[in-house]
């Protein structure tokens, strides 16, 4: 008698657990057995959504009625989106080219499903943030790490994307600036070297933007400044402070609107009208928000100050975002297994660098200080204890 078919498919199989939602949970674990725990493990702001955005909904909730949008997103919300890029990079964007979706990470299954066939490869950076190369796969993608290197700052390089494509024909570059695990920044100069580089290999160039807002010196960038027909992805949820609201938005060329449409109207309906309302309004919180960015700045220099006295202080440029990226070779060449002792033993959540890079993540671990000032000073107070 054969063996029943497993019921699971190939495509989902080969999708990598998530380990910072892993290390959530666990840190929840303990927490629901009374135990503290400093999370610095998600990139999840510790502040609430700005209150304009709170009223806005609450607002919208008292009328009874919450129905579906337009696929596309609100006419309001698309049009603000576009005066952002105005009032923010002066860069002219019509709203038609604005899409808004369900977080990012539906931002992103449309760029891949609109843009790519079966069996195309994206270049991503090494390391990078880990669902790209999951959903990438669970469209039947081929993510290909591009390794970052001290010497160019730790950003892709044109000349890395070449090597890339001549080793094998690449369809596409997806990159992320601040950078997720590491807050490292391309600059004006770097985006248009990887674009004009797309260009004339005839790749698509999309570059997801989620950390614009969050720097500590000169401001990010926009791809759209370089290349108009960059697919620019975007999102409420860390600057904006509306992780758990799932909303975001694209800005994708005039020929992918109609596609993207198409399969927005199959696969989610719309975003969530609460969610849209709010966002419009959180447009309006900036002196909140740059408060809360304040406190952000506060937790990194204090961390930057305090961890090279206890062996973490071999870090990535944190230029934006709120992650520290730390090589920890010194102490460990199992990140997973530290990450673990350290959330036992010290109480402090913190994600191990396989999560980000398969290759040379074992000896890595990612900070995040979304929490603020105060859980960076809790965080640093627990490691001088335990790595005394």
């Amino acid at each position: 008698m054969s063996e029943p078919a497993s019921l699971v498919s190939r495509r989902a199989a080969r999708v990598a657990p998530f380990l910072a939602m892993d290390v959530l949970a666990a840190a929840a674990r303990r927490e629901r057995a009374g135990d503290s725990v400093v999370h610095m493990e998600v990139g999840q702001p510790s502040a609430p959504a700005p209150k304009p955005a709170i009223a806005a909904a609450q607002a919208a909730l008292a009328s009874g009625r919450i129905p579906y949008t337009e696929a596309l997103g609100l006419a309001p919300l698309r049009e603000r989106i576009a005066r952002h890029y105005a009032e923010a990079y002066g860069v002219a964007v019509a709203p038609e080219r604005v899409v808004v979706t369900t977080g990012s990470s539906a931002g992103f299954v449309l760029a891949f499903l609109s843009l790519f066939d079966a069996g195309g490869r994206v270049a991503i950076s090494a390391p990078g943030y880990p669902a790209y190369r999951s959903v990438l796969q669970a469209v039947d993608l081929e993510p290909v790490g591009l390794p970052l290197r001290a010497e160019d700052g730790f950003v892709p390089t044109a000349a890395g994307v070449r090597a890339a494509h001549a080793a094998s024909p690449l369809a596409g570059l997806l990159v992320m600036s601040p950078a997720n695990p590491s807050g490292t920044m391309i600059d004006e100069a770097g985006l248009a070297a990887l674009a004009g580089t797309c260009r004339d290999l005839g790749l698509r160039f999309i570059s997801d933007e989620i950390y614009h807002g969050l720097t500590y010196g000169r401001p990010a960038a926009t791809a759209l400044a370089v290349d108009p027909d960059a697919v620019v992805i975007n999102s409420f949820s860390k600057y904006y402070c509306m992780t758990g609201w799932r909303i975001g938005w694209m800005v994708v060329p005039e020929s992918l609107v109609r596609p993207i449409e198409r399969l927005a109207q199959n696969l989610y309906i719309s975003a969530p009208y609460l969610s849209q309302v709010a966002a419009l309004a959180a447009f309006e919180a900036t002196e909140e928000l740059e408060g809360v960015k304040a406190d952000y700045a506060r937790a990194r220099a204090l961390l930057l100050n305090e961890l090279p006295s206890i062996g973490l202080g071999d870090v990535h440029p944190a230029d934006g975002a709120f992650y520290l990226y730390a090589d920890v070779a010194r102490l460990t060449n199992d990140s997973i297994g530290f990450c673990r002792r350290m959330l036992d033993e010290a109480g402090v959540a913190a994600t191990p660098g396989l999560d980000f890079d398969p290759e040379a993540g074992a000896h890595h671990l990612r900070l995040s200080f979304a929490g603020g000032e105060a859980e960076a000073h809790e965080a640093v107070r627990r490691l001088k204890g335990w790595l005394a």
